[in-house]
């Protein structure tokens, strides 16, 4: 489920609904992000949360099609090779240690046939991917929560997993549903992790220098900075070490953040001038109230390419280095003639110094 287009409010900065809503795409759950054009007035509106994908929904879950489901027991880490027919998924499920990579941490192991009623007796009809994703809020979301010691973040990186029999697993009477957690990109496709989720900081970021792909001019999945991309990550700020002793507001957070990202873009991008000539738009993402109490303190700054129509445009290759827009090399506006007035700056670009 994805938020619904909304309406632009300037045509000369991205709309702060579209940025984070850009952002919000990447991963599966909410993810409150602030847009920011530092340099020309008006800017963006203060973030607000959009969900764009459903919590329910079944593209995080997935049957075990392996000859047994077996049990494993809270924090147990579950790695397997991916395949797209979910008939032959996770054949190869196995236990890993949680220091190497996984896709998957036990939370808990449930045992429906303990259940009364008859939807889970012998011989019931195996439920469909609504009444799975039914039943991992059922029963999961509390899983993981006392897992993690009230702890998990919704809005973080980390999202909450159900495993469920495969169709000939329930006809021959498995009944066990495994509630977890696994990282998801935007396909839902469970990313491997390393380490226990118990031990990290589960703020919603990437790795710096990590392009995020592009689907529809919104964002998708992590992909090489050669391929088509909606933005790349420039900056990963730790908002700990600048309030140290509470929760930070929105707007200490971008009045904080505006001039972070804007040194880390710009040493980043080894020029000052570089975002303006290559026509990039900054931004970063804040954090809420909930997923600072759960222990989220990590913000990241971007770079992408508004579309005035709304959306992202595509970028091919490191900001970095040489780019493609859209398929085409970037024109840089005209530079300030010496003594005349400069022009007015891009949308996220830095400050025009005319070394002087």
């Amino acid at each position: 489920m994805s938020a619904s287009k909304p309406e632009k409010k300037n045509q000369r900065t991205v709309s702060a609904h579209v940025a984070r809503r850009g952002l919000a795409l990447v991963a599966v759950g909410a993810v409150a992000a602030a847009a920011v054009t530092a340099f020309v007035s008006g800017g963006f509106s203060q973030p607000e949360k959009i969900a764009t994908h459903s919590v329910a929904g079944p593209a995080t879950d997935g049957p075990v099609t392996a000859k047994t489901f077996g049990s494993a027991d809270p924090g147990t880490c579950l790695n397997w090779t991916p395949t797209d027919d979910p008939e032959t998924d996770r054949q190869d499920l196995a236990e890993v240690s949680c220091a190497n990579p996984h896709r998957f941490e036990v939370a808990l192991d449930v045992d429906m046939s303990t259940y009364p009623g008859i939807e889970f007796a012998k011989g019931s009809a195996y439920p469909g991917a609504l009444r799975f994703s039914e039943l991992r809020d059922e029963h999961c979301t509390e899983a993981v929560d006392d897992y993690l010691g009230t702890k998990f973040d919704p809005n973080g990186k980390f999202s909450v997993g159900l495993m469920f029999p495969s169709q000939s697993g329930w006809a021959s009477g498995e009944r066990t549903l495994r509630c977890g957690i696994q990282e998801s990109a935007n396909t839902g496709i469970p990313q491997e992790m390393t380490g226990s989720v118990l031990d990290q900081d589960q703020s919603n970021v990437w790795d710096v220098g990590t392009c995020v792909g592009i689907n529809q001019n919104v964002p998708a999945d992590p992909v090489e900075c050669s391929q088509a991309h909606a933005f790349e990550v420039a900056s990963i700020i730790d908002l700990q070490q600048r309030f140290p002793t509470g929760i930070p507001s929105e707007a200490d957070q971008d009045s904080y953040l505006e001039q972070v990202c804007t040194d880390a873009v710009t040493a980043y991008l080894g020029s000052d001038t570089a975002l303006r000539d290559k026509t990039l738009t900054m931004f970063w993402n804040t954090i809420d109230v909930t997923s600072w109490l759960a222990g989220s303190r990590q913000v990241s700054c971007s770079i992408g390419k508004e579309l005035d129509e709304g959306g992202f445009a595509t970028i091919t290759g490191s900001a970095k280095g040489d780019i493609l827009i859209n398929g085409q090399p970037p024109a840089p506006p005209p530079a300030a003639p010496d003594g005349r007035a400069l022009p007015t700056p891009l949308p996220g670009a830095a400050p025009i110094t005319t070394g002087g």
